[in-house]
């Protein structure tokens, strides 16, 4: 038995099917949203927001689930921090984020 799946475009505000959606997200309040437009709806959807947008302040991008985070390659791993702090008669916790100030304490004495 064979299958044949087929992906059908659509576009969220006119519900046409095309080949040329694609998807677009955006935030608002703090909420993710996804949209699939054409392109002549993603300029009416831009159009519409760019007087917020020119007016409004960047924060930064939103985080991606997908996202994974890497660790810093320079400078020393939490646990040689920990243990150069503990060496030197600071109180840090066992687990978490090492504390700036140890972090600080430690590059003035390298």
């Amino acid at each position: 038995m064979a299958q044949k799946i087929v992906t059908v475009y659509t576009d969220d505000l006119t519900g046409k099917e095309s080949e040329e959606v694609q998807t677009h997200t955006f935030s608002l309040d703090g909420v993710n949203y996804e949209i699939d437009l054409v392109s002549e709806n993603y300029d009416k959807l831009f159009e519409a927001l760019a007087p917020f947008i020119s007016s409004g302040r960047r924060t930064g991008r939103t985080k991606s689930a997908s996202r994974s985070r890497r660790p810093s390659v320079d400078g020393p791993s939490a646990e040689e921090l920990r243990q150069w702090a503990r060496d030197n008669n600071y109180q840090v916790n066992d687990r978490g984020r090492v504390p700036a100030s140890i972090r600080e304490a430690y590059e003035k004495a390298r």
